[in-house]
């Protein structure tokens, strides 16, 4: 049966789903539409041919079959729109008439319920305390949830309002979020790195009622702006004893008894009245371009997404065997939320949390401890990991170094061979394995992984190639908050080296525009797309087109096999004083490759006569307060050594003091000129900084993604200074001093 579906000029037609479609630009697994016997489609050479307003994919409802039901059983109207940003808003689903997309919406609850009756008995959640692992089953977890929403409604939450949570990762992280659903509100997590005027945006924005806090340090952030927030009721601290009391603050202790005279009844009454296309919770952009947005995601977002994306990498259900994942990266960003929280529950995973510490060190601790099966890490966790091998390589004796040498050459060409169709194990390949990737993968507590993955922020092809050197291929995935977390992913036998993979099951990509060589904007399609920002419809407008396309602001363009790349965002393309369009990752890439010294770079140009950078050096980070310190990281030492440079520490190179450092530097960005295509595309002034860049610094975000904006104010007098000749510089300047 053919899904219904209509064009601007209202005529009906059909989505046959054993087509693909194309309209104006280019489209992947897309059903095809078709009126009668005439085909409303064309070829993708012929897409500019057409209006891109032609046909609007806008799926209507079918049947409560094809929708179906919340626990009421009740069903979106069928003039609603894909889009809202309201807070108490419904928005129509997108569904499909087969496949994964045709899935029948659920609740959070429902997806709850469905894992503790199919994993009830199994581990859930893992905290450490002490050297003692603290863990709750699912049916442990579950009624911890109805605690804390119970807690929520006495506290008087109300309807979609939010409950914000501001701490590191951790099972009353979990129960809170889960519990603030279950009572009716939004669960609202915040970056632990926020300031209190940040958290105070968050918090009004989102109208929060009651706000959970880690510990006494987050607790102030709020104090100093409470009585800002007319919303806010309570306070929770779910760690350490409280320094004082006050009215209306809570230990998490005292906060899971506050409900106990809430009747289950009156829990349920709400949890029913919930439906698959409202809002459970809101997920904060980072606002490195401005305020931050709250990106709406409903129930169905979520749910949807769990199992699409699970049955995508095809994770087993517990019932099989279980899978097991660290929880570090933060919660208040989608990626952590969607494998930590979600995807585990969908398919009753273990979850176990690693210290706060873990970014600063005691990360792979936890990796050897747990083993887990699966490990998503941003790209500066894979090259930190990276960094340690290589220093600790450098120690090792001359066989064991020419041994290894061998076995990265042998694992790189084998897992080449393999991700391009052969599948070739020779001999040398085996002895490898024993001798050299096993150990490996043992030391990095990894020897169970098989599935490690990248996201949030560009990976350099180095760091790709080094782990795949090591039999550790780690597949690259990409998406954002407004598409519920992954759009496309890379499996073991579909991933290609800087490719983010292909579209996950029952979603849709569109390059919007394409130039001549295929790249334009990347679009996306499916019920993973939010419903909106809160209270931001000119936003939300901006974001969604008239069709209900996602528009993702990356460009991007598929290979010959449906493989995406991202080659740029359009809001950090940098347009030079000659109008030329140049993105700024792959210039920045290919210097970090070509001078392993370098930390980060960050090209300047925009309206400028030339292009120009900014370098950090390999330094290593204070374990308490993640700043970069003076100290070199053995990796750069060792770069020093190599270039007959006796460097140990950044202020002995930054200034011109050490000039073997600086033509190196030169000599790199010398190569990155010769590919240019262009003139304007050649890097002429470049400058080292005193301090490499970092989450405390404000100048990464909390995936340690580059803050562009916060960069470029807080280094503006350097940059002005590259500028303030009339004349543009030859290429191959002398280093400045």
């Amino acid at each position: 049966m053919a899904a219904v579906v209509s064009n601007s000029s209202g005529t009906e037609l059909y989505m046959d789903p054993t087509k693909d479609l194309c309209i104006n630009d280019v489209v992947l697994s897309t059903p095809q539409c078709y009126a009668e016997e005439e085909t409303l489609v064309q070829s993708p050479a012929d897409n500019n041919a057409r209006n891109r307003n032609e046909t609007s994919i806008v799926t209507e409802i079918a049947s409560s079959a094809a929708m179906g039901q919340s626990a009421e059983g009740n069903l979106p109207s069928s003039d609603m729109k894909l889009w809202t940003s309201q807070r108490d808003s419904e928005v129509k689903l997108r569904l499909e008439d087969s496949g994964v997309a045709s899935l029948p919406p659920v609740t959070i609850h429902q997806l709850f319920q469905e894992s503790v009756n199919k994993y009830g008995d199994y581990l859930a959640l893992a905290s450490k305390q002490g050297d003692q692992w603290h863990k709750l089953t699912y049916k442990q977890y579950y009624e911890q949830c109805r605690k804390a929403a119970k807690g929520f409604i006495k506290l008087g939450l109300e309807r979609y309002h939010g409950v914000g949570i501001l701490g590191f990762n951790s099972a009353e992280w979990f129960i809170a979020d889960v519990g603030a659903i279950f009572a009716g509100g939004f669960a609202v997590g915040i970056y632990t790195t926020n300031s209190a005027e940040a958290c105070h945006y968050v918090a009004q924005n989102c109208e929060a009622n009651i706000i959970v806090v880690e510990n006494q340090k987050q607790l102030q952030k709020i104090l100093q702006v409470q009585d800002q927030l007319p919303h806010l009721k309570a306070i929770i601290q779910y760690k350490d004893e409280l320094k004082e009391k006050r009215p209306n603050l809570y230990t998490w202790n005292e906060f899971m008894q506050l409900g106990k005279d809430i009747p289950d009844s009156q829990l349920d009454q709400i949890i029913s009245s919930q439906k698959p296309n409202q809002c459970c919770t809101l997920i904060y952009t980072s606002g490195t371009t401005g305020q931050p947005k709250g990106v709406m995601l409903s129930h169905d977002n979520i749910t949807w997404t769990a199992a699409a994306a699970g049955k995508t990498v095809r994770l087993r259900e517990a019932t099989d065997m279980q899978e097991t994942v660290v929880s570090y990266l933060p919660l208040s960003h989608i990626a952590a939320q969607m494998i930590d929280i979600w995807l585990t529950m969908k398919y009753g995973g273990a979850t176990y949390f690693a210290q706060p510490d873990a970014l600063k060190g005691s990360l792979a601790n936890t990796l050897r401890e747990v083993r887990p099966t699966a490990f998503m890490g941003v790209p500066r966790v894979w090259e930190k990991m990276q960094e340690k091998m290589k220093a600790v390589g450098a120690k090792s004796s001359t066989i064991k170094r020419k041994v290894a040498t061998w076995a990265k050459g042998v694992g790189l060409e084998t897992n080449l061979k393999k991700m391009n169709g052969s599948a070739p194990h020779p001999m040398k390949y085996h002895v490898a394995k024993k001798l050299v990737f096993k150990k490996v993968r043992k030391a990095l507590g990894l020897d169970r992984c098989t599935k490690c993955y990248t996201g949030a922020a560009p990976i350099t092809k180095d760091t790709l190639e080094f782990f795949l050197s090591l039999n550790i291929p780690v597949y690259e995935l990409y998406g954002m908050s407004e598409s519920s977390g992954p759009h496309t992913i890379s499996l073991p036998d579909a991933f290609r080296i800087t490719s983010c993979g292909k579209v996950i099951s029952g979603c849709k990509t569109k390059i919007h525009q394409p130039d001549s060589d295929g790249s334009g904007e990347i679009l996306f399609w499916g019920r993973h797309v939010f419903m909106g920002y809160l209270n931001m419809e000119d936003k939300t407008y901006e974001s969604l087109d008239e069709e209900g396309w996602l528009h993702s602001g990356d460009i991007g363009k598929h290979d010959e096999n449906g493989f995406l790349y991202i080659t740029g965002r359009i809001k950090e393309l940098i347009i030079t004083a000659g109008g030329e369009n140049i993105p700024p990752v792959p210039t920045e890439d290919a210097l970090k490759e070509q001078v392993p010294i370098i930390s980060n770079v960050m090209l300047i140009g925009d309206k400028k006569k030339f292009l120009s950078m900014l370098l950090t050096l390999k330094c290593n980070v204070n374990a308490d307060t993640g700043e970069p310190e003076d100290e070199l990281t053995p990796e750069a030492i060792g770069f020093c050594r190599q270039i007959g440079s006796k460097a140990t520490l950044v202020s002995d190179i930054v200034g011109g003091k050490d000039m073997a450092v600086y033509a190196a530097i030169q000599e790199g960005v010398n190569s990155i000129n010769q590919k240019s295509t262009s003139n304007a595309q050649k890097v002429q002034k470049w400058l080292i900084l005193e301090k490499d860049f970092s989450i405390a610094g404000g100048e990464l975000g909390p995936t340690m993604k580059l803050k562009r904006p916060v960069v470029a104010k807080m280094y503006k007098d350097q940059i002005d200074s590259f500028y303030q000749d009339a004349v543009t510089p030859t290429e191959n300047i002398t280093p400045p001093k």
